[in-house]
């Protein structure tokens, strides 16, 4: 929890998505329906209508600010009510003014621009109420507490972690850098934007066996071998973003906002237990810079891509379903 030296709101901004519309490369807008928005997964998709030809698109946006927020001995004045797209890859940060809805109300309406060309996939999307406090401009006394995802690519308004799984021979493929990896039968690729799993055709019956769909003694094999590389896959994306973030001049580590703080968020309830996500990333962070620790929390990382990956569920399924055929097999 950040402590701030000035009065604040004590609860969040509450953001909604109220429409999306994309303007085309002739000039025309076409209105996207409900679905391309998704408010349980506060996820947004852009490509879900198929244009490929999207110059750039307009979310309509609502917020509700906390009680309080118009109080008449309020610590603040100037309230203003700000929409921020920050995209961590591109660096290029957005931002466009909401207008009250009805005097002193706390409900708050306006609708922010993506531009295609300023994004390559996800971009955070989050509300601010801003105000003059102890005579300084700008200041932040609430926000909220989760941001949206708008994702420029997908067809899908999903929140979660996204993967690319490609199939390729790691000693013929164009990448060189698979071949170092020609035994291995998967290796998965997270410092791309979106993380891939490169699974490895050379290593014989793979492909069939992760493509099989029968009830036998394949299936139970390939179920086992999803949750395994799950796991790797996890455990990947968890050192990526844990190796890629930013640190603030104080030297704390700043929370990712694309897909790594999606990871981060998913994984360090299980690595970090008991604190706020945020006072979990500053204790691995500190751990990974440190002279200690770091090693010690590895089972912890193991333990919480276990669970990601469900693991034990796909173990114990693949037990039940070898006793059953064991049992039909000597009947």
């Amino acid at each position: 929890m950040k402590i701030y030296p000035y009065k604040r709101l004590n609860r969040p901004v509450a953001l909604r998505v109220s429409s999306v519309s994309l303007k085309l490369s002739d000039g025309t807008r076409d209105r996207l329906e409900t679905s391309a928005y998704s408010t349980q997964q506060q996820a947004v998709a852009l490509g879900i209508a198929g244009h490929t030809d999207w110059v750039s698109a307009t979310i309509g946006l609502s917020a509700t600010l906390p009680p309080g927020a118009n109080a008449p001995d309020a610590a603040w004045s100037d309230l203003r009510v700000l929409a921020v797209l920050t995209d961590g890859e591109t660096n290029v940060r957005t931002s466009a003014e909401f207008a009250r809805d009805a005097p002193d109300g706390r409900d708050w309406s306006g609708s922010v621009e993506v531009l295609r060309d300023d994004h390559l996939g996800r971009v955070s999307l989050a509300a601010y109420a801003v105000g003059t406090v102890d005579g300084v401009r700008g200041r932040s006394i609430a926000e909220t507490d989760r941001s949206w995802i708008v994702d420029t690519v997908s067809d899908e308004p999903v929140r979660g972690l996204q993967l690319d799984v490609q199939t390729t021979s790691f000693k013929r493929s164009s990448r060189e850098w698979l071949q170092a990896y020609a035994d291995a039968p998967w290796i998965v690729d997270a410092s791309a934007r979106v993380p891939t799993v490169f699974v490895n055709t050379d290593v014989e019956g793979v492909i069939g066996l992760l493509d099989s769909n029968g009830s036998g003694v394949d299936s139970k094999v390939r179920d086992l071998l999803v949750a395994q590389m799950a796991t790797d896959v996890w455990t990947a994306v968890f050192h990526g973003a844990i190796g890629e973030l930013e640190v603030e001049p104080s030297g704390g580590p700043v929370f990712p906002t694309d897909w790594q703080g999606e990871v981060l968020r998913e994984m360090l309830p299980d690595v970090i237990p008991g604190v706020h996500v945020e006072e979990g990333l500053r204790q691995v962070h500190r751990r990974r810079t440190g002279d200690s620790g770091w090693a010690e929390l590895q089972t912890r990382i193991h333990y919480a891509a276990i669970r990601r990956a469900d693991a034990t569920k796909a173990l114990a399924y693949v037990i039940r379903g070898l006793e059953q055929m064991n049992r039909e097999s000597e009947t």
